[in-house]
């Protein structure tokens, strides 16, 4: 009973801290008034007319919200009354005193390497302003992240806006910085073992020398884009990001340590309290750290107190989390946090016990613990990825005995290279073999095609499959034949899964699904392909090629230098030869073993099959129009008509209505049979270019729930108008073009 009056109070906190940061402070002390006088009354009118604990848990969750509602309220209230706030909504150029609060990431912005960093305002001097703060804000600089460590501090200049973020009060755009001062001591000695710890995996490959770090303190900025994406399908992603494992790995390790020195209880304790703050500050204090570091604090009390000590440690940790922080109630991280450390708690001892029947002991739990923190987090992780991952479980077993000596060996590591960097090799390599295994096992299992599935229904169904499936597994668990039987027919479907009739026979065009950008196969015959511009993101183009069995490309082509276009190139570049490039007058990439040139209007080429034209831009150049460079550079894009066994294929790139009206005028003849629809299906487009067309077929490529409205309404009206049918890559998935019998077919591979 004492477990389920803490739960509601748990659950109350948390929906009111998601909720009450979106709003206004008055409506949290709203809400914190309201809760205090309906807890007085409860107790006024309940005693001795309800159950003892019904009343008692309403009146702690009435408390409970109210704690909540209060911390919203100050929060918020110090926010929307800061000067730096009001500086913010009048763009003001302010010289700001700031102090890093987190760690810098790098990006590319246009072509240059640029900075986001998360910083506190101290002081802000504009024009005649000169105030004093300690407001978040999030400032974007120029050039790299040098000097920018957590604690130090800098003056920088910059362009004041405000903030789409409820909890931070301006967004800084800075256009001068200054050197940063060195922070205080723990700060510079916890960024000296984390330059220790990379200096340590120096003489690994990149891929373990970019992973150990973020095994070690979350420093995952090196770990490439690929290597994210295939973590992400096997269900390996928590492992680098900082979590209650991490914690408990390094207090263990202490622990057995000071358990050999002869170390008293207390003094154990006190080893314990220090190995935690010294932990934070080498991992830095962000949300996700304190979470961890109670999620941890939550382990402990179960292996100490049972399964009941374990779910009342954890509803008083998101209590305590969300009365902190009331911004990590919204945070994807505390939610599958919180969810895997319920099933841990709830799911993995009753499952662990069943299985334990007939195998032993450790093999129960390693497999009931992945097992039960994936189920219960599943809804959770099919509303964030809109997918699921088949291959979690497995993929974590195999790698859980890895991740110990990787993180151990990797911080020693750090520390050693505090004395002698050429010595901190020795346990750097041993973590960089371990990370090797994980990575191994987190390519191969993303590799195989059934690692995950799309999930495309409104996830809350998954709430009520989840619970039944929980009891099936749970049922099944004691019944030996039945578990081993069922889980080897799933392992067979996931290595092996039926054949998906992909790539269709007959296909001519794939538009590949790449999220909001363009990629387009035609083939060339014999594993090999033309490619029209290559996405946004290498690791998606690569899978689709993939999938394609596409080893060789004949032609890449750039229609124009947009990162939604050109981003994905490494993609196309991995495991395949590439013959040559062509490039519109905007540029593209390039690579020095490629022939490379830029297309010319009128230019025409014949690869295995495919007979192309380019049609545009034109060859006086591209043309000026007033919607300003992104239209600009738009309207020159490379636009081939290509044929293939008979079809025509019009490839647009993003031309916009002015180039469209131009390509109307200089070509009389412009009909095709399949239209890739120009700039992913924006309501900007030319009914007399969709008129000369006159295609039967249109393939949109656009993202899922894309911040543009692509495709918009007026683009599917005009296709709709010329009685075209048309596929959707947001929808559909992958859209190949097929010709059979003389007719052509839309096959689809959501």
């Amino acid at each position: 009973m004492h477990d389920l009056r803490l739960v509601p109070s748990a659950l109350v906190s948390w929906g009111a801290a998601a909720w009450l940061v979106t709003t206004r402070s008055s409506v949290s002390v709203i809400i914190a008034v309201s809760a205090i006088a309906c807890a007085g009354l409860l107790l006024w009118w309940g005693s001795g007319r309800v159950v003892r604990w019904v009343l008692t848990a309403v009146c702690l969750a009435a408390v409970c919200l109210a704690a909540v509602a209060a911390s919203c309220a100050w929060r918020l209230a110090t926010i929307e009354h800061s000067p730096l706030t009001d500086l913010a909504r009048q763009h003001r150029l302010a010289t700001l005193d700031v102090e890093v609060r987190r760690d810098a990431r790098t990006f590319v912005h246009h072509g240059r390497e640029s900075v986001v960093v998360q910083v506190l305002v101290r002081r802000a001097v504009s024009r005649d302003v000169d105030v004093r703060a300690r407001d978040r804000a999030t400032a974007f600089l120029d050039g790299d992240a040098t000097g920018l460590v957590v604690g130090r501090r800098l003056v920088v200049k910059g362009r004041l806006s405000p903030s789409d973020s409820s909890d931070e009060a301006a967004v800084i755009d800075v256009v001068r910085r200054g050197p940063a001062d060195r922070a205080t001591w723990w700060w510079e000695a916890s960024e000296r073992v984390r330059e220790g710890v990379r200096q340590a995996v120096t003489p690994v490959g990149p891929e373990p020398e970019a992973l150990v770090p973020a095994l070690v303190d979350g420093d995952d900025g090196r770990v490439s884009d690929g290597v994210e994406e295939d973590f992400r399908r096997s269900g390996l992603t928590h492992l680098m990001a900082v979590s209650g494992t991490n914690l408990t790995i390094v207090l263990a390790v202490v622990m057995v340590i000071g358990r050999a020195a002869g170390t008293s209880r207390r003094g154990l304790g006190i080893l314990g309290a220090l190995s935690i703050v010294a932990f934070v500050l080498l991992a830095r204090p962000d949300p996700s750290v304190l979470r961890a570091a109670a999620m941890g604090a939550v382990g402990v009390a179960a292996l100490g107190f049972g399964t009941r000590g374990g779910v009342r440690a954890l509803a008083c940790a998101v209590v305590a989390l969300v009365f902190v922080d009331p911004w990590l109630s919204r945070s994807a991280g505390f939610v599958l946090s919180v969810t895997a450390t319920a099933g841990i708690l709830l799911i993995a001892p009753p499952l662990a016990h069943r299985l334990g029947r007939w195998m032993p002991r450790w093999c129960a739990l390693a497999i009931a613990v992945p097992m039960a923190a994936q189920l219960v987090c599943t809804p959770a992780i099919a509303a964030l990825s809109g997918q699921i991952s088949l291959v979690a479980v497995v993929a974590n077993l195999l790698a859980a005995p890895a991740v110990a000596p990787a993180t151990v060996a990797g911080l020693l590591g750090g520390l050693v290279a505090l004395i002698s960097v050429p010595l901190s090799h020795v346990p750097g390599v041993v973590a960089g073999a371990c990370a090797s295994w994980i990575l191994t096992i987190g390519h191969r299992a993303a590799s195989l095609d059934a690692a995950s599935l799309a999930w495309h229904a409104p996830w809350q169904w998954l709430l009520l499959i989840v619970p039944v499936t929980i009891v099936a597994v749970v049922v099944i668990s004691s019944r030996p034949v039945l578990a081993v039987g069922v889980s080897m027919g799933l392992l067979v479907a996931v290595w092996r899964p039926p054949e998906t009739g992909w790539p269709p026979p007959g296909w001519l065009m794939v538009a590949c699904a790449v999220g909001q950008g363009d990629a387009t196969v035609l083939d060339a015959g014999r594993g090999s392909a033309v490619v029209i511009d290559a996405g946004p993101d290498p690791t998606v183009v690569d899978r689709c090629l993939d999938r394609l069995d596409i080893s060789r490309i004949r032609l890449m082509v750039f229609t124009h230098d947009h990162a939604d276009h050109v981003d994905g190139w490494p993609g196309v570049l991995t495991g395949r030869r590439v013959d040559q490039i062509a490039v519109g007058p905007t540029g593209g990439p390039r690579h020095a073993t490629i022939p490379r040139h830029i297309a010319a209007p009128g230019e025409g080429f014949r690869i295995a099959g495919i007979t192309a034209r380019v049609l545009w831009p034109s060859a006086s150049g591209p043309i000026r129009v007033a919607g300003g460079e992104g239209s600009t550079a738009n309207d020159a894009s490379v636009v081939i008509r290509a044929q293939l066994r008979g079809v025509r294929l019009m490839l647009t790139g993003d031309i916009e209505p002015d180039a469209q009206a131009a390509l109307v005028r200089n070509h009389p003849d412009l009909a095709a049979d399949v239209l890739k629809m120009p700039h992913h299906g924006s309501a900007r487009q030319s009914p007399e270019f969709f008129e000369a067309v006159g295609a039967r077929l249109a393939t949109i490529s656009a993202g899922e729930t894309n911040d543009y409205g692509h495709p918009a309404a007026a683009a599917l009206s005009l296709l709709r108008d010329q009685g075209a049918r048309w596929w959707r890559t947001d929808t559909d998935g992958d859209i190949a073009i097929v010709e059979r019998d003389g007719r052509l077919l839309v096959v689809t591979r959501d």
